[in-house]
């Protein structure tokens, strides 16, 4: 008798984030990624949440994306230097992702931004199955026609620059930047761009995220420093009334409705 899997069992026996590697085993190429995907998140995440006041949504920073079972399942995985995908669940059981694994999930990430520590030929290569050897794919067309991602973003801390594609039909098409120079994510309701300035002891040219009205978004160490100078600013303007009401006089005081005593 001739046994028949289905569909389902199939499906069902595909390992998921904890049976998979949660790296593909290689060391990070430049010291200023940790950093600069901490300040993409950081910055971020006002406006995430926003956009998923149930917390439905996951970012991935450096993180194996699975889109092929193959042995070793590492060759079946591409990770982004950060990337964010939305509603979806930022854990799964009550624990951390491992690692993406888009036959568990089915929804492909929003965005995926990769930081070229190289000549940028590993971030552009667009090998196809059919013409890479052993089963090498190029990054390039594992994103475009494998998960199809809707916006890839090539960063280069040399050139500082970044490119920005958008996936129209079957091809990624490079976007054009605004008058501002950056590139609207419009699902995020975002631009993406090159901000020249000092984060974490080093004046770089970083990629950073600004609101549609161009408005630069704030890590949160930024935003708390903004209320700081804001509330030095008030309590100085109050001190400064304070220091002119105590030039009056107690009637003229009187007649603003103004007890004198107050001001003591």
């Amino acid at each position: 008798m001739t046994s028949v899997t289905t569909p389902t069992d199939s499906v069902l026996s595909l390992p998921d984030h904890t049976q998979l590697p949660d790296s593909d085993g290689t060391f990070v190429k430049n010291l200023q990624e940790h950093p600069q995907s901490i300040l993409l998140t950081d910055s971020i995440k006002p406006v995430l949440e926003t956009l998923h006041p149930d917390g439905q949504y996951c970012i991935g920073q450096d993180s194996g994306i699975y889109w092929r079972l193959i042995d070793p399942p590492e060759r079946g995985a591409e990770a982004p230097d950060w990337f964010y995908v939305p509603n979806v669940p930022p854990t799964l059981n009550g624990k951390m992702r491992r690692s993406y694994v888009l036959w568990k999930e089915y929804v492909a990430p929003l965005i995926a931004i990769e930081f070229v520590s190289g000549d940028g030929s590993e971030e552009r290569d667009k090998t196809s199955p059919s013409q890479g050897g052993e089963g090498e794919v190029g990054k390039f067309w594992v994103y475009e026609q494998a998960i199809r991602i809707p916006y890839y973003a090539i960063y280069e801390v040399e050139k500082a620059g970044v490119e920005v594609y958008r996936l129209v039909g079957n091809a990624y098409q490079l976007m054009t930047p605004n008058d501002r120079g950056h590139y609207a994510i419009t699902p995020m309701g975002v631009e993406l761009g090159i901000w020249q300035g000092r984060y974490q002891n080093a004046e770089l040219p970083w990629l950073r995220w600004w609101d549609a009205e161009g408005n630069l978004l704030l890590t949160g160490e930024e935003r708390a420093e903004v209320e700081r100078q804001r509330a030095d600013l008030e309590r100085q303007k109050r001190e400064e009334i304070v220091e002119k009401l105590r030039s009056l006089s107690p009637e003229q005081l009187n007649a603003l409705g103004i007890n004198p005593e107050l001001l003591d």
